[in-house]
């Protein structure tokens, strides 16, 4: 079975790289690996074997006709993936990270800083670069594991969770992803719609933008990585058009709202809601590299990785953290801000009139390069789930978590401010814990490694008891310390006026305290 890489690796034309997809693409109907197979405690799956199996596979079979990826959560074995690496390739890793982030869900998001903390433009941009820095490193590390293992990265949590606790995770990622994808569709629905007052309303803008994403998404990694390869140069363009136009409302001047306990409060929350935007690209960040051959630089990945997510992440929500400084001394924005984020882009780019409205076209559709990562990550981790769900073709599972972001996202349309505060923390706290257990388990295994053909194996995974414990801990210690609108932990209630959310770094303290007790003790009565 032959399977071309995700990403060119010579100069070929596109045609050519599309017929070998294409040829690759067919080979993959084998389903299974003969080696993966031969260690896994399931037989191969074959459609075949009933009516309905039958259809998925002429289902799949006719995805490949039409050069699509048929591959789901199965292994890339090594010879299946790139034969070697050229600087585009590496540089491919940095432009598909900084082209995801660039977008106008991040400026969105700075603009919490002043408008909802309180916070000075100082102080909002300083959480926001150590935030998004500290996130960044923890998705960079988890990416190095895509060309290293082949396999996704929700499978790759098998290794530290076990069998049935990793479902939890699975289950907890396809919220986060989803989610995220509603916010991007609201966003830009909101963007679309302030083009047009009266006309083009919020619905029409949140399915135009949910329709594209999905398209992008169904039509595979190839797809996906062309797509972004180009799509962060018109939103580099339009994102420094709109720092000329508005740089100069900005206010640069006004303290942090409150006492010193509650700004120091303030401060907290919104560097973890930015970490925690961050942090949260780590449970599908070796997704888009499992195509990568084995010897690939993790230090190279890592690096690319950082760089690209700290640097779009950095240039969008700084770009919102001054949009959002000049609500309070500007009526124009201020009441563009009360329609929603969306609208405030759009006043930003007012002074240039109708060249304004095309650049607020290209940032709202700039947002489908932040939707099309997680809608097709959520393809494959539904089949994550279990068997039946893995005999599921990954375009169809796409299309189910289209239509599940897009309805919520026209359900929760007015309330994007609340969403993303509750929302974007909240998801932190879990991913926090995760990584605490995945990279204890990573030294765990420090003289033995990973047996990468084990991965859909429950005979050769631990059976979780210890990791599905310490992320329950995790999660008390993170109750007790988050601070959202709706609920305030009592220790967090100890910070300010409006509390301190710490629930990242106490769940993520808990978890890692209580891990390796517990691993030792299923080592030793288990035995893996």
């Amino acid at each position: 079975m032959v399977s071309q890489p995700a990403v060119a690796t010579t100069a070929a034309a596109p045609t050519d790289f599309g017929d070998e997809y294409k040829k690759a693409r067919s080979d993959e109907q084998t389903f299974n690996n003969a080696d993966e197979n031969a260690d896994s405690i399931f037989p191969a799956v074959n459609p075949a074997s009933s009516r309905v199996g039958s259809m998925m596979k002429k289902f799949e079979q006719q995805l490949v006709e039409y050069n699509l990826e048929a591959r789901g959560i199965e292994r890339v074995a090594p010879h299946e993936r790139m034969k070697r690496l050229t600087w585009v390739s590496y540089l491919q890793t940095f432009i598909l990270w900084f082209s995801i982030n660039l977008a106008a869900n991040n400026i969105a998001m700075g603009m919490l800083g002043p408008a909802v903390y309180g916070l000075s433009f100082t102080d909002s941009a300083l959480c926001a670069a150590f935030g998004v820095t500290g996130g960044s490193m923890v998705s960079a590390w988890v990416a190095t594991w895509g060309p290293l293992s082949g396999i996704r990265t929700m499978a790759f949590s098998r290794y530290s969770m076990g069998w049935w606790p990793s479902k939890i995770i699975v289950l907890l990622n396809l919220v986060q992803m989803l989610g995220y994808c509603l916010l991007d569709s609201v966003v830009g629905g909101q963007i679309l719609s302030a083009l047009s007052p009266g006309g083009l309303s919020v619905a029409v803008g949140i399915v135009i933008i949910a329709v594209i994403s999905w398209v992008v998404a169904t039509f595979g990694i190839q797809a996906f990585h062309y797509y972004e390869r180009y799509a962060f140069i018109p939103q580099l363009i339009v994102i420094c058009i709109l720092f000329g136009l508005s740089a100069n409302k900005f206010d640069l001047s006004t303290p942090s709202q409150g006492d010193a306990r509650t700004v120091a409060g303030n401060r907290l929350s919104f560097f973890s809601i930015c970490l925690s935007a961050a942090i949260t690209y780590s449970p599908l960040a070796a997704d888009f590299f499992v195509y990568y051959p084995e010897h690939t630089s993790r230090l190279s990945i890592f690096s690319l990785t950082l760089a690209g997510l700290v640097l779009s992440f950095a240039t969008a929500i700084i770009c919102g953290i001054g949009l959002g400084s000049g609500i309070a001394s500007n009526s124009d924005w201020q009441a563009a801000y009360s329609v929603g984020q969306g609208a405030l882009i759009v006043e930003g780019f007012a002074p240039v009139g109708a060249f304004g409205k095309f650049c607020s076209v290209v940032v709202a559709l700039g947002l489908i390069a932040n939707t099309v990562p997680p809608t097709y990550s959520a393809g494959v981790d539904f089949q994550i789930l279990g068997r039946y769900a893995e005999r599921v073709p990954r375009v169809i599972w796409n299309t189910v978590g289209a239509i599940i972001f897009t309805v919520c996202a026209l359900a929760g349309r007015s309330n994007l401010s609340e969403i993303f505060t509750n929302f974007l923390a909240l998801m932190g706290y879990w991913v926090a814990i995760w990584f605490a257990i995945l990279i204890e388990e990573f030294f765990f295994r420090w003289r033995t490694g990973y047996n990468w053909t084990a991965w859909r194996d429950p005979s050769k995974l631990p059976i979780g008891a210890a990791a599905f414990v310490a992320f329950v801990v995790g999660w008390v210690g993170a109750i007790l310390c988050m601070a959202q609108v709706w609920y305030i932990g009592p220790l967090a209630k100890l910070v300010g006026a409006n509390g301190a959310d710490m629930g990242n770094y106490v769940g993520f303290s808990w978890a890692a305290l209580i891990y390796p007790p517990l691993r030792l003790l299923e080592l030793r009565f288990v035995g893996r």
